[in-house]
């Protein structure tokens, strides 16, 4: 279990000092800091991969999120909340991923509004 949650914390931090490649008015090109947002299933499917790391399919991760009694039912969870807080932080502070954000963590660009006026129809029949 120690060697999960230290690639999860490597991978948190892979997301975190990431960069990517841009070039300047110049034509030289350079390194800009650039945050992942980080993702569950990137993180089992290929950075575990990558790193050797035999684990369970995103069925058996949610299976384990159902069971308390999973031996790694506490770390999985824990995971998942890092991953989110995470999420939250880029989102909040750099103002990207806001699909990401609509999507996998419940947030919204809409404010809640509420219609109060009720009409009344009234239909008069003549007889």
């Amino acid at each position: 279990m120690e060697d999960f949650v230290k690639l999860v914390n490597d991978y948190c931090d892979y997301c975190i000092n990431s960069t990517k490649e841009v070039a300047t008015g110049s034509g030289k090109i350079v390194q800009v800091r650039e945050r992942h947002l980080p993702t569950t299933n990137y993180f089992l499917y290929h950075w575990l991969r990558i790193h050797h790391f035999e684990f369970y399919s995103k069925m058996n991760v949610w299976n384990i999120k159902q069971d308390p009694t999973h031996p790694y039912h506490a770390v999985i969870m824990e995971t998942d909340d890092k991953f989110k807080a995470l999420a939250t932080d880029i989102v909040a502070n750099e103002g990207k991923g806001i699909f990401y954000a609509k999507n996998a963590l419940g947030m919204t660009d809409r404010a809640q509004t509420e219609n109060t006026n009720i009409d009344t129809i009234t239909i008069k029949y003549e007889s």
